[in-house]
């Protein structure tokens, strides 16, 4: 009868497939996305999260890792320091701050930085906390989650990084004046008044830094992460404990050497939620119900491809 038409081979192949459901098309067929749509045709939003939850199956790279931290400390430090330092306008918002904070009747600022100030060892302690500890133990826990968690460790970055982005919209939008430089406060700069150094924002340092990006604290922020992360996913007890110890002393710290209101640690809290709501969107999962381990497929991914590629393929071995 001759060789049979395209038309007459492609249900031939059909077919033949559906009735030999162990046969590998059957199981590319079943492996098709509705409507025979490839993975080319995905919005974009869906394609972006696959993508970004695809990043547990393997380990990021630590040379990768190392230079994008350095970059975008890099980037968030040069935006920091080029917000606009309006002084009337962070001085305003300072005082409308402070009066906020009288209304609540949580306005106590002024008593615990006069009261700490009078222990001389205890205030210079805490000036040298400020300045050091923000970064050494958020590093510190960004080099553990690396070793001890990286099924975890790029959502927790994410985390962190879309905490501090919106930061600095908060510094750009809000200046904000920090207690010890508000105009008529009454406030103790601690770090001039002992003499040691504990904040770019005094000393010869100052001329470098932002005086008035208060608003939202990152030390609150920063510091509420790294606890978290060890309360969460330390094994002993007292290592649980200490993770929520830190966020509480640092939170002490920024109060009594006035370096913020209450209210600028709030802001911190807020940002900070918002970037664990982003990796939950991200990774489906909170990020600390994730696999400590990343997931290594197996077994390959079965291929989507347009139903017509295939065709030839069972034509000819049928033939």
């Amino acid at each position: 009868m001759g060789e049979p038409t395209e038309i007459q081979r492609g249900d031939a192949a059909r077919a033949d497939a559906a009735h030999d459901g162990g046969s590998e098309a059957a199981r590319a067929s079943t492996a098709r996305q509705p409507e025979g749509a490839t993975r080319a045709a995905q919005s974009r939003t869906a394609a972006l999260r696959n993508r970004v939850r695809d990043q547990r199956r393997s380990p990021p790279r630590i040379w990768f890792e190392l230079a994008l931290i350095g970059i975008s400390y890099w980037l968030y430090s040069i935006v920091r320091n080029a917000v606009p330092e309006q002084e009337a306008v962070a001085q305003r918002n300072a005082r409308w701050i402070w009066d906020l904070e009288h209304h609540l009747g949580i306005a106590v600022e002024h008593s615990i930085n006069h009261a700490v100030d009078s222990v001389g060892w205890l205030i210079t302690g805490m000036n040298y906390y400020y300045a050091t500890l923000h970064f050494i133990i958020t590093i510190g826990v960004l080099v553990w989650l690396y070793r001890s968690h990286p099924g975890r460790y790029v959502a927790a970055r994410t985390v962190l990084f879309v905490t501090t982005g919106i930061a600095l919209v908060g510094f750009y939008f809000f200046p904000l004046a920090p207690p010890r430089l508000m105009t008529g406060g009454g406030f103790i700069d601690t770090v001039q008044a002992h003499h040691t150094w504990g904040s770019f924002a005094s000393g010869p340092a100052a001329h470098v830094s932002n005086l008035y990006a208060a608003m939202p604290s990152m030390h609150i922020g920063w510091s509420m992460w790294c606890g978290l992360a060890i309360f969460f996913l330390a094994r002993r007890t007292w290592v649980r404990v200490l993770g929520l110890m830190y966020p509480l002393a640092t939170l002490t710290v920024i109060i009594s050497t006035a370096n913020h209101f209450w209210m600028d640690a709030v802001g911190g809290e807020i940002c900070l939620t918002v970037g664990f709501l982003t990796a939950r969107w991200l990774y489906h999962e909170w990020v600390y119900k994730l696999p400590q381990v990343p997931a290594r497929e197996t077994t390959d991914r079965p291929v989507t491809v347009p139903e017509q590629w295939s065709e030839p393929t069972v034509s000819s071995a049928r033939r």
